[in-house]
């Protein structure tokens, strides 16, 4: 008989879980004069094996509880019969299936980029050889041992230890018959000892917090049926594009006794509920999995995986179906500068700082309580960007935008002297994240076209939105919080102190055209302490309502597109509240507060629309060109008058006038480029938006008076604290 025995260190190695090469002892290897079969399988009161052509092999205990072992007759295809305390299991080995991950995609991930890394790493169901299972595969370079533990192996991380492949530093095991809902996790052995159980880096589902676990995500494919919308994608978010933006908080938006609607209730809801204001968009607070609510979805640990009190991956992809099918377009917010410190996410993942930079001055965000990912990696960039890669590939989803561009560019962002590193040439420039971000941007151009990336980027940094070839970041959008600061702070003032903040509201357009913007009124602008955008307005409610659809008036004729959070469009008084949802009873019965706010949401209704078919105001944002004042220095009377010209004068220019005093003005006489009458297309004071009905009966007629440095003029009516949008009549000649 050969000597089916392991050495004694091998065999207390496999007792104790610290082996890091099963497969050297495990399965069936080669002995003296034949075969040994070699199965751990602690708590197991007994195994036979089945061998192909031979039939049954009872199997020896070996000499640590839980091995066992059995000499074949030949190397041959065979199952193993288990019997436990509960019942009797029957399965393939584990540890008779060879190297399963390919060595280009280890290869490609080691480089920096896998553009489906979703589809490599984590928990792959599959079938291997005609036996159905899943592929577990996980980076953690210098863990001493690990194994993936679940419900399919009572969590005894002795059960299943995983293969290393040296050449990347990934643990790989396929595990015969464990099926799509099982969950799972990693047990680590790390340089210094057991590591709390880690879920998936890459895991595809996970469980509603605060449970922890990974699920084996269905590998079903999706039956998407919105090839006509992504064909047309590129046009409908160029730059040329009219783009109206909805960003939204999924959980808070509506919440019903039962609790959050859900993807499948927000379908039923959301979607009509947006395409009847006319946005061409939605932007969804990050939706990646993430333990703490309260973090809105910015502290994100699940890269890979939906939020799971939502619903599951299949009904966020029938959501983004539905929001195609209604020509909504789907942005969401991606979190890739930093990650929270949970045991059991991606601090420490391997015992060492692996995902994070190991000195805090780097890897650790003071304001946040997070770990920053350290971009000098290639394998974390690999992991971001495939992440990326993996909501548009998987979820259909038409942008991303990347919060807190401006901590990841520099390295003293929120630290005093002392606290950062400087970069290798002594500057505060975080050079490994320039070049992260670049080639995330050049990896989604060359595999989504179409897809938009936008960045929330806080400074002057030069060419956010400038292509990469040109030495850029590559982003196509940039959000403007500048003109979002500035703009918010001036409608806040009391209107008798706002002649003394006039360039608040004009500084925007020095710089409006240096990179491609959109106009941001976020989340981050109504929460807790800052006040409703309603709240913020000064004055009686007729003022501040008032103010208000000024407001709007202005912004949406101002260069840039255009982003309202959740809320803003109801005219609502209070905060935002992440626990609760948007006051909708707000807008019921007959009040004149109710009246008031039904008028707001009927502007934005009518806004969106106004922009979609006037060229004016969308085809020339982020051209010069595109706009010229009129009016700029009327700081006494609080009064803006500008022009939007369209690219290429391809449609007539739009004139746009805003009062912001509860001051009417009879007979202001504005410069305009042509002859002809001048229609009013839009009026944020008619009483069908809650407003005292002032205005110009429909339209004025120009006057051969020179003004404004134009042949032709008007004389107006500006309403108290409103805004008017004039056009010229079909067929007359004021054009630009």
């Amino acid at each position: 008989m050969p000597d089916l025995r392991l050495p004694d260190a091998a065999a207390q190695a496999l007792l104790g879980a610290h082996c890091g090469d099963p497969f050297s002892l495990l399965g069936v290897h080669a002995v003296d004069r034949g075969f040994a079969l070699r199965v751990f399988l602690p708590g197991a009161r007994g195994v036979t094996a089945h061998i192909d052509g031979h039939g049954d092999l009872p199997l020896d205990k070996g000499q640590v509880e839980g091995l066992f072992v059995g000499a074949l007759p030949a190397r041959a295809p065979y199952r193993l019969r288990i019997e436990w305390a509960q019942g009797v299991q029957e399965t393939e080995d584990p540890y008779s299936f060879g190297n399963l991950l390919d060595a280009r995609d280890l290869a490609q991930f080691s480089s920096g980029l896998h553009p489906q890394l979703g589809r490599v790493f984590g928990a792959q169901a599959m079938t291997v050889g005609g036996v159905a299972g899943v592929r577990f595969a996980v980076w953690a370079p210098n863990a001493r041992r690990v194994s993936v533990v679940g419900d399919f192996n009572s969590w005894d991380g002795r059960r299943h230890p995983m293969r290393r492949r040296v050449e990347a530093g990934v643990w790989e095991l396929f595990v015969p018959r464990v099926a799509p809902g099982a969950l799972y996790q990693y047990e680590v052995l790390g340089p210094h000892g057991l590591l709390p159980l880690k879920s998936d880096p890459v895991a595809q589902q996970v469980e509603v917090p605060p449970r922890n676990a990974s699920i084996v995500a269905d590998p079903a494919p999706f039956a998407w049926t919105d090839a006509a919308w992504t064909s047309q994608r590129a046009a409908r978010q160029s730059l040329r594009a009219p783009i109206s933006i909805y960003e939204l908080h999924p959980e808070s938006w509506s919440r019903p006794p039962g609790g959050p609607l859900g993807w499948s209730g927000l379908a039923d809801r959301l979607i009509a509920y947006v395409q009847s204001l006319g946005f061409t968009h939605i932007e969804l607070l990050p939706v990646s999995a993430h333990p703490f609510g309260g973090s809105w979805g910015y502290q994100p640990l699940g890269l890979y995986a939906p939020h799971a009190p939502l619903g599951t991956p299949a009904q966020l992809k029938a959501f983004v179906d539905r929001c195609h099918a209604m020509g909504i377009g789907v942005i969401v917010d991606w979190v890739p500068a930093h990650f929270p410190t949970d045991a059991h996410g991606l601090a420490q993942f391997d015992g060492t700082a692996l995902y994070e930079h190991a000195d805090p001055r780097e890897g650790y965000h003071q304001d946040w309580n997070t770990l920053i990912f350290n971009l000098g990696r290639s394998e974390v960039q690999a992991h971001l960007i495939g992440s990326a890669l993996h909501w548009l590939d998987e979820f259909h989803i038409d942008g991303l935008r990347v919060d807190a561009v401006a901590s990841m560019l520099y390295r003293d962002y929120s630290r005093r002297a002392g606290e950062w590193i400087p970069n290798r040439y002594g500057g505060r420039e975080n050079l490994e994240s320039v070049d992260f971000l670049r080639r995330f941007n050049t990896a989604v151009r060359e595999h989504h076209p179409g897809v938009v990336t936008i960045a929330e980027e806080s400074t002057a940094w030069p060419g956010v939105t400038r292509a990469v070839a040109d030495d850029g970041l590559g982003f196509d959008f940039k959000w403007n919080m500048g003109w979002m600061h500035d703009t918010l702070g001036y409608v806040a003032q009391d209107p008798v102190h706002r002649r003394y903040a006039h360039d608040q509201m004009t500084f925007g357009l020095v710089y409006a055209f240096s990179e491609h913007f959109v106009l941001p009124l976020s989340h981050d602008e109504v929460v807790h302490g800052k006040r409703s955008l309603f709240g913020r307005m000064p004055g009686d409610d007729w003022q501040r309502f008032a103010n208000l659809r000024a407001y709007f008036g202005f912004m949406w004729a101002h260069p840039g597109k255009k982003l309202l959070f959740m809320g803003g469009e109801l005219a609502q008084a209070s905060e935002w509240n992440h626990d609760g949802e948007l006051d909708w009873a707000a807008l019921e019965g007959d009040s004149m507060p109710a009246a008031r706010r039904r008028g707001v949401q009927k502007l934005v209704r009518d806004l969106n629309g106004q922009l979609a078919v006037h060229p004016a105001l969308h085809t020339a944002d982020s051209e010069s060109t595109g706009f010229s004042w009129i009016v700029g220095d009327d700081r006494d009377q609080s009064v803006l008058v500008f022009c939007r010209h369209a690219h290429d004068q391809a449609g007539p220019p739009l004139i746009v006038a805003v009062n912001f005093t509860p001051v009417p003005r009879h007979v202001y006489r504005i410069g305009v480029p042509g002859a002809g009458r001048w229609r009013e297309v839009l009026n944020t004071d008619a009483l069908d938006y809650g407003g005292s009905g002032m205005g110009n009966l429909g339209g004025v007629e120009s006057e051969a008076i020179a003004h404004h440095g134009q042949p032709q003029s008007i004389a107006v009516t500006l309403p108290p604290l409103a805004a008017i949008w004039l056009q010229a009549d079909a067929g007359g000649s004021a054009r630009g």
